[in-house]
């Protein structure tokens, strides 16, 4: 057992930004209200990008799910909508987010390990069967093959007879993350770039109610991050983005009214909220001052949350509940838009449906019972509050000026920069705990001798066979020539310079596999290789 002393040697926030004891006006003084806050659903949007926010419409409840095989997620996905999820968010396997199919020799072993298991046109339609793709919006966490995915919902949504431009949903689409943090890269940056612009292209012009991008914060902060480096690194990667859209000969406003972001939630509850508040506040600056973006839904930061999944214990696992809880209220008070809220048995496996239920529970009783939802940006005006959201905000432009005078995001991270900033943040956080500078409950303090056995979801050995067979059974009965054909068009065009979507879905539609589609792209692209 440990004692519960707390010893003050001076506290600080997990951005290493001081607690005062005591805060007051002064610490406010001359703060002007009308700019650093202004109203709800007005610029500079600190109080929420709606007016009313949650008074008319709670935020989505979109759970995270993805698991095996697509029929099995797609029981996962029914169960939570008759809970009472409102929206959908799917995760993938590696092999799918890396580029390759189920039977691939690269594969093994991964299939339906961290996600379902997506590999052809047949998958999709047993991932999405008798799911209203008119009614309910689908967040797909996926990336180097983001715009393959976009494709196949949108194929399989006009086989259900719903047109493109009713389906609506996010793809995460953001590949500078995945250099900087999290690795599920395909293609060098520059050609990555230009698939990304490439989605804003298409969408803007065929499916204009998705989320093109989903500028991602998250595994930044689960790579070890700050909450300051958190959004600072994240926006400056959403400049790099509009950057080349830009540079692409897209109009501001035609695409970045469908940007969004994807921010982590930690249990430093002042912290998190002052974060969100403070990245609305600088993306409209941003948006205003640097881009000249005329639409005001083109300055709106809107943002899904996830509760800190790198915050959760395997040591008394329950305790996990109480930490999401605290998360999720950050988000809540701090606007967010949507939110996942993770199972408490996270940290040792896929969330059975009883931890999914009580995820999804906990986010309704924060809804419905707590009282927070009720009026907007409830914390506004607090002393302690603002203080910490200008400061946040403060240290997050002195990043972001740092990564500009670099050239950018894109030669930041080919120079490590950010690698570097989250590879410290990451070993200060951890020697915190191993010296018992920063007390996590259960793991260095108040833990128990002899935890029981905990119940985990069990895995199918079975899976990978079965999904292999499916895939021989699909590849088998196509007509090849076609899709050599096809191939070999989104081959093509990855040569020159016109808008890749268009032959990549001819290619899908003339049943191509992810991974024969991601290898037209790696003949002419390559693989991207870290320090060359």
């Amino acid at each position: 057992m440990s004692d519960d002393k707390r010893t003050d040697p001076g506290i600080h926030t997990d951005s290493g930004i001081e607690v005062k004891a005591l805060y007051d006006a002064s610490d406010l003084a001359g703060w002007d209200p009308a700019t650093q806050l202004g109203a709800p659903g007005k610029p500079p949007y600190t109080r929420g990008v709606y007016p009313t926010m949650y008074r008319g419409k709670l935020w989505t409840m979109r759970q995270y799910a993805g698991f095996g095989t697509a029929a099995s997620t797609n029981e996962r996905f029914k169960f939570l909508l008759e809970a009472g999820q409102t929206g959908l968010s799917c995760a993938f396997d590696l092999p799918t987010q890396m580029g390759y199919d189920s039977d691939h020799p690269r594969a093994e072993g991964e299939v339906g390990k961290v996600g379902v298991a997506i590999s052809c046109m047949a998958d999709m339609r047993q991932l999405l069967a008798d799911l209203p793709l008119d009614k309910v919006s689908t967040s797909m966490t996926i990336n180097s093959t983001g715009a393959i995915l976009l494709l196949m919902y949108e194929l399989v949504a006009e086989e259900q007879g719903v047109p493109a431009g009713a389906i609506s949903g996010t793809i995460q689409n953001d590949l500078l993350k995945e250099y900087a943090a999290r690795g599920t890269y395909i293609y060098p940056p520059k050609p990555s770039m230009r698939v990304i612009t490439n989605i804003f292209e298409y969408c803007a012009a065929h499916v204009p109610k998705w989320n093109t991008i989903s500028i991602s914060g998250y595994h930044i902060r689960e790579a070890g991050s700050t909450a300051v480096q958190e959004i600072a690194f994240t926006i400056a990667n959403g400049i790099a983005y509009v950057d080349a859209a830009i540079a692409a000969g897209l109009d501001v406003d035609a695409f970045a009214p469908r940007l969004s972001f994807f921010w982590n939630a930690h249990n430093n509850f002042f912290e998190e909220v002052a974060k969100f508040r403070a990245s609305r506040r600088i993306w409209y600056k941003l948006m205003t001052e640097r881009f000249g973006a005329k639409k005001e839904s083109s300055k709106l930061l809107r943002f899904h949350t996830q509760v800190g999944g790198s915050t959760l214990t395997a040591q008394q696992p329950e305790n996990n509940i109480v930490r999401v809880a605290v998360q999720s209220m950050a988000a809540v008070m701090g606007g967010t838009q949507s939110l996942h809220t993770n199972g408490y048995d996270e940290a040792l496996s896929l969330p059975t449906e009883r931890a999914a239920r009580i995820a999804l529970r906990t986010q309704q009783i924060i809804g419905y019972e707590s009282g927070i939802a009720d009026t907007p940006d409830p914390l506004a005006g607090s002393y302690f509050v603002e203080s910490l959201t200008d400061e946040i905000e403060r240290l997050a432009w002195d990043y972001i000026a740092r990564i500009d005078e670099m050239g950018g995001a894109v030669e930041a991270i080919e120079r490590g920069f950010q690698q570097d900033e989250i590879e410290q943040a990451a070993y200060d956080y951890a020697k915190s705990i191993d010296n018992d500078e920063r007390v996590i409950v259960g793991l260095n303090r108040f833990t128990v001798d002899n935890e029981p056995e905990f119940v985990i979801a069990p895995g199918d050995p079975s899976l990978e066979q079965g999904q292999v067979a499916n895939l021989t059974a699909y590849k088998a009965n196509r007509d090849h020539a076609l899709v050599k054909a096809r191939l070999a068009e989104v081959t093509e065009a990855a040569r020159g310079t016109q808008n890749l979507l268009y032959p990549m879905k001819e290619a899908l539609r003339a049943n191509a596999t992810l991974g024969e589609v991601s290898d037209a792209l790696r003949e002419v692209f390559g693989v991207y290789q870290p320090g060359r």
